[in-house]
């Protein structure tokens, strides 16, 4: 189930916002987040699967004062279902034409046999 949580934090300074964005991104679960509110005090996390309770904790002990504003489940944006006819499918008349090729031959060219000369009369050289 994918919810958003919103979490009110004392940050005055953006080191601060740094750091609690840093934190929450290190949540199990977590797929975004981000600094809402008038005073930039907010902070904002929507995820699948995240503990808000476990989130809450981890903040307080690195920044102080949190506290859970809100958690809601956030809802897929449904499509609008409208009666829109469907395209018929084109269907041809006529199947296409077979192409029939000719089969193809390898033609082998015919080669002589390579000749070897042998000499019935060996030579005066002995170490040949």
């Amino acid at each position: 189930m994918k919810q958003k949580i919103v979490i009110q934090l004392s940050m005055s300074c953006d080191k601060s916002r740094s750091k609690a964005l840093t934190l929450a991104a290190k949540a199990a679960g977590v797929t975004s987040m981000g600094i809402t509110g008038d005073a930039r005090d907010q902070l904002e996390v929507v995820g699948d699967g995240v503990d808000p309770v476990c989130l809450v904790c981890c903040l307080r002990k690195k920044l102080g004062h949190a506290q859970i504003v809100k958690v809601e489940e956030v809802k897929k944006p449904e499509e609008k279902k409208k009666d829109e006819p469907k395209p018929a499918l084109a269907v041809p008349a006529y199947p296409p034409p077979y192409y029939f090729y000719p089969p193809s031959y390898y033609h082998h060219q015919y080669q002589a046999p390579h000749m070897l000369v042998c000499e019935e009369q060996p030579g005066n050289c002995r170490t040949m």
